[in-house]
C-alpha cells in the first residue's frame, strides 16, 4: 500500500519516503516545479502518456490540495503565488525550453522576479560593457557574474565559493569540462585580479552614468602612473635596492600614523594610498607609509597600539577568508644564529611587544592597515606577486590557545570595515557592519579578551562611512615634509588625462605580462596570471621537456626542465604540456575591441573625445595648463 504522506526524490535521487533510489522508469517529474517523484509512493498515479506529460506533484496541483504532504509545512508564506508565477511562466509560449528552465531555477533560488525592464536591462543587446561581461563572464554552478572568479588550468572560470564546494565534495575534474584538476592547484587556486578588476571598473561606469557622473574609478595604480624611484643616490643607483636608508618617503604621515593614508598626506598624486595598490616589496610600501618596518609583520608599540599588520603565511595556525582572518601573533622561534629563518615554534607565545600591540588596538578599536604577501600561498586572497594593500581591519577579539605545533600562540580575529571594496570582490561598495563569525578554538582558549568600550573606529549610521568616532591617538614622531621640487617633479608624471572610454580602460588591464599588448588566444596559468599563448609558448621555445642525464657512462633515469612563470617562480611546466586558451576572457577582449572601435568612430563623427568634451577644447587646456608635452612623449 502506498504510504499516505507523499515526499519528492532528493538531489541524489533517493525517494524521501521510502529511502529507495528507483529506476528512471519508476520516476515522474512535474511539469510545473521540475521535481522528480518515486510513482510507487505516490497515491494517485497517470494512467495514460498524455497525464504523464501533464503530470503535476502533489505541491503544484490543486487536485490533491486534501491529502497531507508532510513538507508542505516547511513552505514559506506566499507559495501559491510562487506556484502561480510558476505556472504563468509555464503558460508563456513565446519562451523557449531552456528559457523556461531558467525563469524557473531564478524563482525556486528564493531570488525576488526580475521586472521585465530590469531582466532587459540584465540581459541586454551588448551595448553596456557590463552586459557583455554578463553574457560572457558567468559561472557554471550559480550561472550569475563571477564573484572572486578564479580559473582553472583548462582555462574556465569559476566563482572561487562554488569552486571550493566542488572541490571539497571530492570532485577532482572540471565541471565544464571534465578535464582533471591538479591537487596543488585545486589547493591553492587564487583569484583572477585582471577578471575581477575588469568586472569592478564596468559596475563602476554603470553606476556613475546612472548618477550622471563622469567615470573615475581607481582599483590599483599602474606602474606606468607612478612618480619615479624612490632610490635617487648615486649609492643606491650602483646596489640596487641594498640601501634602504636613502629611499625617499612619498607620503607625509608619521611611523605611528593609525587609520588609512588620505589625500592630504599624499601632496604628489592627491589620492592617498588605495585599496588594492601593489608595490614590488616591502621597501616600496614603506615608501608609501602603508607598513613601515622591513622584516617584521606587525608595525606597532606596545603601548599605542598596532598601525599595520602584513599576510605572509608565517604561521601554520593562520585563517584567511578575505573579510575576516585569524592572525597569529609574533615570537615563539628561535631566531639566533643560522636558525634566522627557523619556521618551527619552540616556546610559546606571550602578549608583549608586537603581540601587547595588537591587544591594545584591540581594546580601544583602532583601525589597522592589512596588507597581503604573495609568500602566502595558502591563501586564495594573496596577490600574484608583491604586497598588496586590502584596507583597514578592526581587531574584534583575542586570545592564547594551544597552536598546531604544540605551543601556545596569541590569535587575534581582524575583520574588515574599509569605505572602499576590496580587491578581490567585483562590489562597488565599501564593507557595512557584519556579524562575527563563530569560532568553534574559543572553546579551547586560555584566555578571551574583547572590547569593552566603544571602538575608536567605527561605522556613521548617518553618513553611512566608516572614520573616526573618537580622536585618533596623536603622534610621537616627527612628520616628514616634502619640499616643493619633488613635488614639481612628480606631478607631470601622474597628471595624465584618464578621459578614455570604459572601454578602452579595461582593455589596459587585460595586457600580456610579456608583450604588453592585448592579449590574444590568452592563457591563465595556474599560479593566476594571464599571458598570450604565442608569447608563452616562445618564451620557453628550444628548452625540452625532459633533461637527459648520465652518471659514469651510465643513463639514469630523465628529469623534468623546470619551466617559471615569467610573473613569478612558480614552476609550470607540467601546465605547458597542454595549454589552453582561455574562451570567455578571449570572448571578452573581443567584445571589448569592438565596443572600442564603435566609440572610435562615432567620435570620428561627432568630433568629441570618451567624455563628451570637443578634441580641440581639451587641446586647448593642455596649452593652458602648461604641460610638458616633450616629458610626456618620453614617458
Amino acid at each position: 500500500m502506498a504510504p499516505v504522506t507523499q515526499l519528492p526524490c532528493d538531489c541524489n535521487g533517493i525517494c524521501r519516503a521510502c529511502k529507495v533510489k528507483p529506476a528512471e522508469a519508476k520516476k515522474l517529474t512535474c511539469k510545473t516545479c521540475a521535481t522528480q517523484w518515486h510513482v510507487d509512493c505516490l497515491s494517485c498515479r497517470p494512467e495514460t502518456m498524455e497525464e504523464v506529460v501533464e503530470w503535476e506533484c502533489p505541491d503544484c496541483s490543486s487536485l490533491h490540495r486534501d491529502l497531507p504532504v508532510a513538507h508542505e509545512k516547511t513552505l514559506p508564506e506566499g507559495a501559491g503565488d510562487l506556484i502561480a508565477a510558476i505556472r504563468a511562466i509555464e503558460a508563456d509560449g513565446s519562451l523557449s525550453d531552456m528559457e523556461k528552465a531558467k525563469k524557473r531555477q531564478w524563482l525556486l533560488s528564493g531570488k525576488a522576479v526580475l521586472e521585465e525592464g530590469e531582466e532587459k536591462r540584465r540581459e541586454g543587446d551588448g551595448s553596456n560593457i557590463l552586459d557583455i561581461l554578463n553574457g560572457t563572464l558567468k559561472c557554471s554552478f550559480c550561472l550569475e557574474l563571477l564573484e572572486r572568479p578564479v580559473t582553472t588550468p583548462c582555462g574556465h572560470n569559476f566563482c572561487l565559493k562554488c569552486f571550493k564546494k566542488w572541490v571539497g565534495q571530492g570532485k577532482k575534474t572540471c565541471a565544464k569540462c571534465r578535464a582533471v584538476i591538479p591537487s596543488d592547484v585545486a589547493s591553492g587556486i587564487r583569484i583572477n585580479s585582471a577578471v575581477v578588476n575588469a568586472i569592478r571598473a564596468a559596475k563602476a561606469s554603470k553606476a556613475s552614468s546612472t548618477a550622471g557622473e563622469t567615470w573615475r574609478v581607481y582599483q590599483f595604480v599602474h606602474n606606468q602612473d607612478r612618480p619615479d624611484r624612490a632610490y635617487t643616490t648615486e649609492r643606491a643607483k650602483r646596489k640596487g635596492k641594498a640601501n634602504a636608508a636613502s629611499g625617499r618617503i612619498f607620503v607625509t604621515v608619521p611611523q605611528d600614523h593609525f587609520g588609512p593614508i588620505t589625500a592630504e598626506n599624499d601632496p604628489l598624486r592627491n589620492q592617498g594610498v588605495l585599496v588594492g595598490e601593489c608595490w614590488a616589496d616591502r621597501f616600496e610600501c614603506r615608501q608609501w607609509g602603508a607598513h613601515f618596518p622591513h622584516i617584521s609583520g606587525i608595525a606597532g608599540q606596545s603601548k599605542r597600539g598596532a598601525q599595520s599588520v602584513v599576510l605572509s603565511g608565517g604561521y601554520i595556525d593562520d585563517e584567511d577568508h578575505g573579510e575576516w582572518f585569524i592572525y597569529t601573533g609574533s615570537g615563539g622561534r628561535d631566531l639566533k644564529g643560522n636558525k634566522r629563518t627557523s619556521k618551527e615554534q619552540s616556546f610559546d607565545q606571550t602578549f608583549v611587544k608586537s603581540n601587547l600591540a595588537l591587544k591594545v588596538s584591540c581594546l580601544k578599536g583602532y583601525p589597522v592597515r592589512v596588507l597581503r604577501s604573495h609568500k602566502d600561498k595558502h591563501s586564495p586572497y594573496a596577490p600574484r606577486e608583491g604586497i598588496r594593500y586590502d584596507g583597514i581591519y578592526r581587531i574584534e577579539k583575542c586570545w592564547a590557545k594551544q597552536g598546531m605545533q604544540g605551543f601556545k600562540v596569541c590569535r587575534y580575529l581582524f575583520v574588515r570595515c574599509e569605505n572602499e571594496p576590496a580587491p578581490w570582490t567585483s562590489d562597488d561598495h565599501g564593507d557595512r557592519p557584519r556579524r562575527l563569525p563563530e569560532l568553534q578554538e574559543l572553546e579551547e582558549a586560555v584566555t578571551v579578551i574583547e572590547r569593552q568600550e566603544d571602538p575608536s573606529w567605527g561605522y556613521d549610521e548617518q553618513d553611512t562611512c566608516w572614520r573616526w568616532m573618537k580622536p585618533p591617538p596623536p603622534s610621537n614622531w616627527r612628520v616628514r615634509r616634502i619640499d616643493s621640487e619633488e613635488t614639481e617633479r612628480s606631478w607631470k608624471i601622474i597628471k595624465k588625462s584618464k578621459n578614455i572610454s570604459i572601454s578602452e580602460s579595461l582593455l589596459r588591464g587585460l595586457k600580456c605580462l610579456i608583450c604588453g599588448q592585448v592579449m590574444a588566444s590568452p592563457v591563465t596559468t595556474p599560479c593566476g596570471h594571464n599571458f598570450c599563448k604565442t608569447c608563452l609558448e616562445g618564451t620557453f621555445a628550444g628548452v625540452p621537456f625532459l633533461r637527459e642525464r648520465t652518471r659514469g657512462g651510465r643513463s639514469l633515469r630523465s628529469q623534468k626542465n623546470a619551466r617559471i612563470c615569467p610573473a613569478c617562480p612558480t614552476n609550470i611546466s607540467d601546465f605547458l604540456q597542454n595549454v589552453q586558451i582561455n574562451r570567455e576572457l578571449m570572448t571578452l577582449i573581443n567584445s571589448l575591441k569592438e565596443e572600442a572601435e564603435q566609440k572610435r568612430n562615432s567620435e570620428d563623427l561627432t568630433g568629441e573625445n570618451s567624455s563628451g568634451d570637443k578634441m580641440e577644447e581639451v587641446e586647448t587646456v593642455v596649452e593652458e595648463d602648461g604641460e610638458d608635452t616633450d616629458s610626456d612623449e618620453e614617458e
